[in-house]
C-alpha cells in the first residue's frame, strides 16, 4: 500500500503526484469528521483480501514499514492515509520505528495527520521516545551527524472539522515539535476561528475572558487545508466557512489550500433547481428544504444560501472563481 496518490495536497513541487505509505491500516471513529470515513468504506469493502485481510481493524503492516527507504526518487508522502499513527492500539515501539524510517529517508517529505492530538504531543515530547527514534534511525542507515529533532522532512498536522475540535486540537499541535505544522479542516462541518484565546494564561492581560497576549502556544500553523465532504452521505459546507478560513490565513500569513467544495455547491447547476434534491443552508450549519424555511427573521443574519448536490467533480475546487494551491514555505 505505497501508492501513487491523487490527493491534491500530496504532490511534489513540480506538480507530479506524491505517494501514500500505510505501515498501519485500520482505525476507529473519534469525532464527527470520522462519520463517513472513506478509508473504512474501502477497507471493509475488501475485507478478507490481500490488501485488507482484517478490513478496517487496526493492523501493523510490518512488510511495508521500510518501504520509503527503497524509493530512490524524492517525493512527498502522506503517512497512513488508511489509519491514524497515534491510535492507542499501535504500540509506541512501532511508532518509533515508523518515525525512524522517516528520519532515515531524508530525501522524502512526509505529511502526517492525526486526530489523536494528546498521544502525539505526549510521545513526541518524551526524550526516551525521541532517543529510541534516533537509535533506530541510525540502525536504518542515517549518519549520526545528520540526526535532527524535530525531523526536518516531517509536516505534522491535526484534523479540525469544527470549532470544538479547533479549540481541542490546535494547542497540542503547537506544543509538539515539528518542522511544519498544519491543519486539515476537511471535511469542514462548521465555521472555525483560528485565534480563539485560552483562559488560563498567567502572564497576559485579559479581555472578554480570553487572553489577548502573544502566547507561544497560540502561534498560528504554517499551512491550512480545507474542503467539503464527498461521498454518498456527504454533508454540505457553507461557502462562508471556506471564505472565513481563507481570509484568516491571509491575515495570519498561513499558506492556504482549498482542496475541494465537496458534493455540494452554492452555484446554480446547469440542471437548474430541484426542490427534491436541493437544500437551504444557514451558516450555523442548519439545513432546511427550500419549501420549509423558518421565518426570515430567524435566518436573515445567518446568511442562508441554496445548496445543490452536483457531485465532487462538478462542484470543483474553485472558491469565488479562484483555485487556492498554496504550500508552506519550509520544505525538506
Amino acid at each position: 500500500m505505497a501508492e501513487i496518490t491523487t490527493i491534491e495536497w500530496t504532490r511534489n513541487d513540480d506538480g507530479t503526484p506524491g505517494r501514500t505509505w500505510n505501515p498501519v491500516t485500520g482505525c476507529t471513529k473519534i469525532s464527527a469528521g470520522c462519520d463517513n470515513c472513506y478509508a473504512e468504506t474501502i477497507a471493509e469493502r475488501f475485507r478478507g483480501t490481500v490488501a485488507f485481510p482484517k478490513g478496517f481493524d487496526v493492523q501493523i503492516r510490518a512488510d511495508k514499514v521500510n518501504d520509503p527507504l527503497k524509493w530512490r526518487k524524492p517525493t512527498r508522502v502522506f503517512v497512513n492515509s488508511m489509519s491514524d499513527l497515534f491510535h492507542n492500539e499501535i504500540d509506541q515501539a512501532w511508532i518509533a520505528d515508523i518515525f525512524a524510517v522517516m528520519a532515515a529517508a531524508q530525501r522524502h517529505t512526509f505529511q502526517l495527520l492525526t486526530k489523536r492530538h494528546a498521544r502525539m504531543r505526549s510521545l513526541l515530547n518524551d526524550p526516551a521516545i525521541v532517543d529510541q527514534i534516533r537509535n533506530r534511525a541510525l540502525g536504518k542507515g542515517l549518519p549520526a551527524d545528520q540526526w535532527q529533532w524535530p525531523l526536518p522532512n516531517l509536516w505534522l498536522g491535526v484534523s479540525v472539522e469544527t470549532q470544538q475540535w479547533a479549540d481541542i486540537r490546535i494547542r497540542p499541535l503547537m506544543q509538539t515539535p515539528a518542522a511544519v505544522r498544519f491543519l486539515s479542516c476537511e471535511p469542514l462541518l462548521g465555521p472555525v476561528k483560528l485565534d480563539r484565546r485560552h483562559t488560563h494564561c498567567p502572564t497576559h492581560d485579559f479581555a472578554g475572558g480570553f487572553c489577548t497576549g502573544e502566547c507561544p502556544d497560540l502561534i498560528t500553523p504554517d499551512w491550512l487545508i480545507d474542503g467539503g465532504e464527498s461521498g454518498r452521505k456527504a454533508r454540505p459546507a457553507h461557502p462562508d466557512w471556506f471564505r472565513s478560513l481563507r481570509d484568516q490565513c491571509q491575515d495570519y500569513g498561513v499558506a492556504y489550500f482549498h482542496k475541494q467544495n465537496g458534493e455540494w455547491t452554492s452555484q446554480t447547476p446547469d440542471r437548474g433547481p430541484d426542490p427534491k434534491r436541493d437544500i437551504a443552508l444557514l451558516n450555523d450549519g442548519t439545513v432546511h428544504r427550500p419549501g420549509q424555511l423558518p421565518p426570515r427573521s430567524e435566518w436573515e443574519d445567518r446568511q442562508l444560501v441554496p445548496m445543490y448536490r452536483v457531485g465532487k467533480k462538478a462542484a470543483g475546487r474553485e472558491l469565488d472563481g479562484r483555485t487556492h494551491d498554496a504550500f508552506p514555505a519550509v520544505t525538506a
